[in-house]
C-alpha cells in the first residue's frame, strides 16, 4: 500500500480522536470552565452537528475543486480548529472551535474513500479504504483512552494541542506523498442530495441510524461523569475503562460486519438494537457498583457501534433500488444521520441529566433503541411486501 494512504490513516485517526475524546473529558471541562455537566455535553452534539451539516453541503460546494486542495484545507480548518480549542479563553470559543472541527471532519470522510481508492490498483480498492477507516477505529481503542488520560494529567486543553499536531503531521505528509491530479466523482450537487431525501424507504433508514445511534449516546456523553459518581472510579480510572470499551467496540464492528453479511443487515439489526436496548436497561441498575458497571460497558461497547456494518449495508443496497444514480449521495447522507443522532442523543442526555439524574440516561436511551428496532422490524416488513412485486415486475 503506497505511503500516501496512511497520511490519509493517520488523518483519520486524529479526527477520530478529537470526535470522541470529548466524552472522556466532560467531568474536567465543566469543572474548568464552570458550566454544568450538560453545557459540556454540548460539546458533542454540536460537533456532531458540523460534520451533519459539513458533509452533504459542502462535499457538493467544493465538488469540482482539486481532490488534493480541497484535503489540505480541510486538514488545516481541522487543526486551526483544535488549536483554537487549546486556546480557549471561554466556553464559547470551545463551542467555535468544536463547530469548525466538525465541519473538516464531514467533509474528510465524504472525500477520503474516493482519494483511498485513488491511490491503489482496482482490485485493491477495498482494502484501501478499510486501512483509512482503521484509523477511526484505531482512535476509539487507543486516540480517546490516551487522549482522556493526557487531559486529566496535564489538562484538557494538552489533549487538542496533541491531536493539533498529529493533525500537522498528516497535512505534512499528505501534502508530500499524495499527487497533484487525483480522481474525483461527478460532483454531487445539493439538488441531487435533496432528491434522495424524497425517498421515503430512505428516510427510513436514516431515521433508523440516527434513532439507534442517538439512544447510545445519551448515555455514553455522560459516561464519565456516571463512572466517577455512580461507580465511584477515580478521574485517572476513566481513561483505562474507555480503552476496554474502545477494543469492545473494535471487535463489535467486525462482528456487527459478519452478522450483516451471514444474516443480512435487516435481520443483524435487529438483534443488535434488541441486545443494545437491554444493555442499558442493566446498566442504569449495575452503574452502582464498580465490578458490575465495567462489565456492563464491556458488552455494551461490543452491541454500541456493531450497527454502523450494518446500517452503511442497507443504505447502499437500498439507494440500489431507489436511487441507482445517487448512491454514493445516499451513502454520505447515513453518515450525516449518525451524527444528527449524536447532536440528538447527547442534547437528549444533557435534559436528562438536568432534569433527573446521571442513572436515568441509559434506561432513557434504551428506550430510544427500542424504537430504532420498531423501524427496522417495519422496514424488514416493508421488503417482503415488495419483494414479491418486485419479482412479478421481472416475470
Amino acid at each position: 500500500m503506497p505511503l500516501a494512504l496512511w497520511a490519509l490513516t493517520l488523518s483519520a485517526f486524529a479526527i477520530g480522536t478529537t470526535e470522541f475524546v470529548i466524552v472522556g473529558l466532560v467531568p474536567t471541562i465543566a469543572q474548568d470552565l464552570s458550566v454544568s455537566l450538560p453545557s459540556a455535553g454540548l460539546l458533542v452534539s454540536l460537533y456532531a452537528l458540523g460534520v451533519a451539516i459539513g458533509a452533504p453541503v459542502l462535499t457538493a460546494l467544493t465538488g469540482r475543486w482539486n481532490r488534493k486542495v480541497v484535503l489540505l484545507a480541510l486538514m488545516s480548518l481541522f487543526i486551526g480548529g483544535n488549536i483554537l480549542a487549546w486556546l480557549a479563553p471561554s466556553y464559547e470559543s470551545l463551542i467555535t472551535a468544536r463547530i469548525l472541527t466538525g465541519l473538516a471532519h464531514g467533509v474528510f470522510f465524504s472525500i477520503g474513500s474516493t482519494i483511498a481508492t485513488s491511490l491503489v490498483s482496482k482490485d485493491k480498492e477495498a482494502s484501501a479504504i478499510a486501512i483509512m477507516f482503521t484509523g477511526l477505529t484505531v482512535a476509539l481503542v487507543t486516540g480517546v483512552p490516551l487522549g482522556t488520560w493526557i487531559g486529566q494529567m496535564f489538562g484538557w486543553r494538552a489533549t487538542f494541542l496533541i491531536v493539533a499536531l498529529l493533525g500537522l503531521v498528516a497535512l505534512i505528509g499528505s501534502a508530500i506523498l499524495l499527487p497533484n491530479k487525483l480522481k474525483k466523482s461527478a460532483p454531487a450537487t445539493i439538488a441531487q442530495q435533496l432528491k434522495v431525501l424524497t425517498q421515503p424507504r430512505l428516510l427510513l433508514v436514516y431515521a433508523m441510524t440516527a434513532v439507534g445511534y442517538g439512544g447510545t449516546f445519551v448515555a455514553f456523553t455522560y459516561l464519565a461523569p456516571m463512572l466517577q459518581q455512580v461507580s465511584g472510579f477515580s478521574a485517572s480510572a476513566i481513561s483505562l475503562i474507555l480503552l476496554v470499551y474502545g477494543v469492545s467496540v473494535a471487535f463489535g464492528n467486525i462482528w456487527g460486519g459478519k452478522l450483516a453479511d451471514k444474516h443480512g443487515p435487516v435481520k443483524a439489526l435487529q438483534f443488535i438494537f434488541a441486545a443494545l436496548a437491554v444493555v442499558l436497561f442493566i446498566f442504569t441498575f449495575t452503574a452502582g457498583n464498580p465490578i458490575t458497571a465495567v462489565l456492563t460497558v464491556l458488552v455494551w461497547g461490543a452491541f454500541a457501534f456493531g450497527n454502523v456494518p450494518g446500517l452503511q449495508v442497507y443504505v447502499v443496497q437500498l439507494a440500489e433500488k431507489h436511487s441507482p444514480n445517487a448512491v454514493d449521495v445516499a451513502s454520505g447522507l447515513n453518515i450525516a444521520a449518525f451524527n444528527v443522532g449524536i447532536a440528538i442523543g447527547s442534547i437528549i442526555g444533557g435534559s436528562v441529566v438536568e432534569n433527573m439524574q446521571l442513572t436515568d440516561t441509559p434506561w432513557i436511551g434504551g428506550l430510544i433503541v427500542v424504537f430504532a428496532w420498531l423501524l427496522t422490524s417495519w422496514s424488514g416488513s416493508l421488503d417482503k411486501k415488495q419483494a414479491p412485486a418486485t419479482q412479478a415486475q421481472a416475470m
